[in-house]
């Protein structure tokens, strides 16, 4: 006789999170692991890849800024920045931790599923379906909103503030803790930004907004997406901040079309 999710103790369903936790850990384990083993043939040309003017963006920008004058300076073949470190253990530890980022987005779809796995006896069959649609959907965004972190908004950010001076006087060392923290915290993050139109579709479930609320607010949306955007890229001049801002500008008329229009009734 099938086990249904009503029959199962309060223990019972402590018994399977712990399982979920288990497996879930021994997934990451593994691929910290291996992650620590080929993080030495792909430190250099990916993670420290934007520290050079040989990184792919910096190249395919060349062509267009060389003819506009009031665009940032991507045509320099001299550009090279010297991560350099200061604790004696610090690369040792990076080497770990950086392991370990690289296996938590390898196995974001199987964590994913393992929650999914958890809460799927507790859903009638049409949760069942959507919930099913909406973390895959997440997990695809996830990546998309990590890919554009790394592609785009963390060398446009990088170029300017690491070739940025206030004195001629004053040489920019930059340390290999200050260079991840700013390259995982930019890449995770625009990875949780790309979630907001899933955020929208869960809003618009429980009836807390509709379409109505993203044709009202348009106006208010942009002048906060510019503000969101110049804080993440403190570049005065229009590109850069423009790089940054039309994708969170598409991912908030991307949340327009994932919520209920306003005649449904929630």
């Amino acid at each position: 006789m099938k086990t249904t999710t009503q029959d199962l103790t309060f223990w019972d369903h402590l018994e399977e999170f712990r399982w979920t936790l288990v497996r879930s850990a021994i997934a990451l384990l593994i691929f910290t692991i291996f992650g620590f083993i080929v993080m030495p043939y792909i430190y250099d040309p990916l993670i420290m890849g934007p520290t050079s003017a040989d990184f792919f963006l910096y190249r395919a920008l060349v062509g267009i800024t060389s003819r506009i004058g009031w665009l940032p300076d991507f045509a320099g073949g001299d550009f090279r920045i010297q991560i350099i470190n200061i604790q004696l253990a610090s690369q040792f530890f990076r080497h770990i931790t950086t392991s370990f980022y690289l296996a938590v987005i390898l196995t974001f779809p199987y964590l994913v599923f393992e929650v999914w796995r958890f809460i799927r006896p507790a859903l009638y069959s049409n949760e069942k379906k959507n919930i099913r649609t909406v973390f895959c959907f997440g997990t695809v965004m996830f990546f998309a909103g990590c890919v554009v972190g790394y592609i785009l908004v963390f060398p446009v950010t990088f170029h300017f503030l690491a070739t940025y001076q206030i004195s001629g006087s004053i040489q920019n060392q930059i340390s290999l803790d200050s260079y991840m923290d700013n390259f995982l915290m930019m890449i995770f993050m625009m990875g949780v930004v790309f979630e907001l139109p899933l955020l929208a579709w869960i809003l618009s479930r429980t009836g807390l907004i509709n379409r109505k609320f993203f044709i009202t607010y348009r106006r208010h949306a942009i002048i906060a997406l510019l503000v969101l955007a110049a804080f993440i890229t403190p570049s005065g001049d229009p590109f850069t901040l423009a790089v940054v801002f039309f994708p969170l500008y598409f991912l908030f008329e991307l949340s327009r079309f994932m919520v209920r229009p306003e005649e449904e009734k929630v």
